[in-house]
């Protein structure tokens, strides 16, 4: 399957500080590519590279054949933005923002009536489009955002967290729109800190920490790095002191990794069913409190505590 973008050795520093560090990876055609990573790993400076809204250290990427450093405008043509934060005029209709990014766009007359109202009736708020931003409810506005993002019909969509902050009924319409557009033939790349949102969505996934790509797949293909090993996440009362306990289990046969949070222990273990109770004697042992335990089967964020050694939601 030919790709789409390419992106090679991509580095982004600000002073000091590495941002995005010698990152590489393609999108194919149709495809769903989610970037999966916490706050500050560097989706959004990756995104920012790629759309040609900031200019990499060192490094390129290819879309549709052309470089983002030589070709920003050809660029351009062939992708669409949602930006994390969003990019309306609250004074201004949801009608007026579609028509002056339309026209950004270099789109006009009859052509740029018509792609609004198609693009309001696919986010469904083509009964609220003479209203206010302002009157809008977070997730409409997201909504909208991505509709701007739309109006050209770019081969390659960028989505970054579209979904943080917003109720569930818009995230879950987000989502589903999302799975349209792939199936329509477009693709896109998606960024987010939710697990459960690259496991639905996604072709291909990579995860990103700390400005470095650590691990690109399918999801088959990256739990299969973890093979049949399970995480376990125990919530217990923050006042305890887990370090001490975190260096016995250690230790214990099975376990490969015990890492502590704000909330509690994760552990990968080869047998949750095996370990489990010697787990709990110690813990117990140690006087902590026990508030639940859950195990997960392997999953992205198996995977995520496997290679970096702490979980993704830190």
């Amino acid at each position: 399957m030919p790709s789409i973008l390419r992106a090679n050795n991509l580095v982004k520093k600000f002073g000091d500080i590495t941002a995005v560090d010698d990152v590489s990876f393609e999108i194919y055609e149709g495809e769903i590519f989610s970037l999966l990573g916490p706050n500050g790993a560097g989706k959004t400076t990756t995104i920012s590279m790629l759309s040609t809204l900031l200019a990499p250290t060192s490094g390129d990427a290819m879309i549709n054949g052309f470089s983002i450093k030589k070709h920003n405008m050809q660029v351009r043509n062939y992708i669409g933005i949602v930006p994390q934060e969003i990019a309306l005029y609250d004074d201004l209709t949801a009608l007026e923002n579609l028509y002056y990014w339309g026209r950004l766009y270099n789109l006009g007359g009859r052509a740029l009536e018509l792609r609004v109202a198609e693009v309001l009736e696919q986010i469904g708020l083509t009964d609220r489009a003479k209203d206010r931003i302002k009157t809008y409810s977070g997730g409409m506005k997201r909504r909208v955002n991505i509709a701007a993002g739309l109006l050209h019909k770019p081969r390659l969509l960028f989505m970054d967290e579209p979904t943080v902050g917003i109720d569930p009924q818009s995230r879950r319409m987000i989502l589903d729109k999302v799975k349209e557009l792939n199936q329509q033939g477009m693709a896109i790349l998606y960024t987010t800190h939710y697990m459960e949102e690259a496991q639905e969505l996604s072709n291909r996934v990579g995860i990103i920490d700390h400005g470095k790509l650590i691990a690109v797949g399918t999801q088959e293909e990256l739990t299969k790095q973890v093979g049949e090993y399970d995480s376990i996440h125990i919530l217990t009362d923050p006042m305890d002191d887990l370090s001490s306990i975190a260096s016995k289990l250690q230790g214990f046969d099975g376990i490969t990794r015990v890492t502590v949070d704000e909330s509690g222990l994760n552990l990968i273990t080869s047998d949750a069913g095996t370990n489990l109770a010697p787990i709990i004697n110690e813990i117990s042992r140690a006087g902590a409190r026990i508030k639940s335990i859950e195990i997960i089967e392997p999953n992205l964020e198996t995977v995520f505590l496997h290679l970096t050694g702490r979980a993704l939601r830190d």
